[in-house]
């Protein structure tokens, strides 16, 4: 039983997409990492709780079909702040993310960076 959940979880990593914009914060590489550290023998895997892998797997399911998705479906595709979901997408990219966390160093913590950052041969002369 252990090989068909084993191959039940690795073809729902193969199907879940993996997002560039996210470069290793997005779901898809995390489920990717998380049952690689569960089946770390494979098909072999002894499973203490079947019934939790089980329930875990239809779950990661639910989430990848867009089932409540689509059970409920909304009005309106923004927010009520009215930000549309690609501009949610734009927003959390890492690249973006990297470059507001630039931003938000402040003079202090910069002119540090900026003096540490040269070599101790330099400081000699």
């Amino acid at each position: 039983m252990a090989a068909s959940r084993y191959r039940r979880f690795l073809r729902l990593c193969e199907e879940w997409p993996a997002e560039d914009t996210k470069w290793r914060r997005d779901l898809g590489s995390f489920l990717r990492q998380r049952v690689a550290q569960a089946f770390r023998e494979g098909e072999n895997t002894p499973i203490s709780d079947p019934e939790a892998c089980d329930q875990m797997y239809e779950s990661l399911v639910r989430i990848h079909t867009n089932f409540y998705k689509n059970k409920y479906p909304r009005l309106k595709e923004t927010t009520f702040t009215g930000v549309t979901v690609e501009d949610c997408r734009t927003i959390l990219a890492t690249d973006i993310l990297k470059q507001m966390g630039d931003m938000k160093k402040g003079t202090w913590k910069r002119l540090r960076e900026e003096f540490s950052a040269k070599k101790p041969e330099e400081d000699l002369k």
